[in-house]
């Protein structure tokens, strides 16, 4: 049986191709609107699987070609992170077969098109492997900037992410490593390719500048509706993580930043030297930035992608303390006033600080001087 799916995010569109693939159907993809209605013209398929919400057209206007303007009553399910009960209502009025609202497991999707095509040949597999993997409502870029982590990168845990996770795309950005770090990346990519990208600095620029290199170049894919980054020693927990980006899709907010004050109920651990002098700095950065915000260092945050070109095109005038950086280009772009509801601290679940670390006590001291010359070129 031949089965169509039109959605403009490329991640979704893959994995749930080689799913269907797995099943025993034939599948075509579309990624617009337009490109979808000449192929269900040519291709004539026994299914139509499409995404309400893309750039040249709304899902909506795909159903009304199919069931209006070609009379055809193929059976169409719509897969959308779209909520709205109006848009769903209308979906049905013109004559949908489904609708599935994403966030959505593969495995139903699986078991929706069996039940419509009344397939009763195929088997869907409900292993737990296939059914933790979950088609998200938004695709999401996140950057890991990485020197030297050979001994602590853990390829494994990414690679599950990443492999559960289909709307996530992590991109390792190497920065000028001399150890064998590019090629644990390499060895990390393989059979990846899709969701894992790496970005090869040749000389080691700082995590500042391999942050704003990798974000850049996430920007330049279009079906990203997020972008942030994480350390690569994993001290901010994946689940944590993907709260910040709940967060940020069910609000107006342009920055949820990842905080690791210590509250009741949290695994939050860090060794008590760097506690105070981390404490000391937060307090320095408060008052610069005149804002309260409690911790801006923390390697968790993800952003609106609208936000980039305006944070990212200059480059940072520090090699660390870039966080900071971010705040006081967003205080001097929206006005101190608005920037405080555009901006969201999030207290973390887990955090545990990470053996090895580049940032020395030595260093922690230079940051004050950093921290001055901060306030000077923002201020000024």
């Amino acid at each position: 049986m031949k089965i169509l799916a039109i959605d403009d995010q490329q991640l979704i569109l893959l994995s749930l191709e080689k799913r269907l693939i797995e099943l025993g159907y034939d599948i075509k993809t579309a990624n617009c609107g337009n490109d979808g209605k000449v192929l269900f013209e040519s291709f004539k398929p026994d299914l139509v699987i499409v995404d309400i919400n893309m750039p040249d057209m709304s899902g909506l206007e795909v159903v009304k070609h199919i069931r209006i303007e070609q009379k055809s009553d193929t059976p169409i399910m719509v897969m959308s992170g779209n909520t709205d009960e109006n848009v769903i209502m209308d979906g049905f009025d013109l004559g949908i077969d489904d609708y599935m609202k994403k966030p959505v497991s593969l495995n139903e999707v699986a078991a929706r098109v069996k039940r419509i095509l009344g397939d009763n040949k195929t088997s869907v597999k409900n292993t737990e492997e296939t059914s933790s993997r979950m088609l998200q409502e938004y695709c999401v870029g996140v950057v890991i900037p990485c020197y030297n982590e050979e001994e602590r990168l853990s390829g494994v845990e990414f690679r599950d992410f990443a492999h559960r996770n289909l709307g996530y795309h992590l991109c390792f950005v190497n920065d000028g490593s001399t150890d064998k770090t590019l090629e644990v990346l390499q060895e990390l990519r393989k059979g990846n390719e899709d969701t894992i990208s790496i970005y090869d600095c040749e000389k080691n620029g700082g995590k500042a500048e391999a942050v704003r290199q990798g974000v850049l170049h996430l920007a330049k894919d279009e079906q990203l509706d997020y972008i942030g980054y994480l350390d690569a020693d994993l001290s901010t927990d994946f689940r944590d993580f993907d709260d910040l980006v709940k967060t940020l899709q069910n609000s107006d907010f342009k920055i949820v930043s990842g905080s690791r004050m210590s509250r009741m109920g949290a695994n939050i651990t860090k060794e008590s030297a760097r506690k105070i002098i981390s404490m000391t700095i937060n307090l320095i950065i408060r008052t610069i930035l005149g804002m309260p915000f409690n911790d801006t260092q923390c390697g968790a945050k993800i952003m609106d992608k609208d936000i980039v070109e305006n944070m990212f095109s200059k480059k940072f005038i520090t090699r660390w303390l870039f966080d900071v950086e971010i705040f006081m280009r967003m205080r001097k772009h929206y006005g101190k006033k608005n920037v405080q509801s555009l901006i969201c601290e999030q207290p973390l679940k887990r955090w545990v600080h990470a053996d090895g670390s580049k940032l020395s006590m030595k260093d922690s001291v230079k940051i004050v001087g950093q921290l001055a010359k901060i306030a000077f070129h923002y201020n000024t």
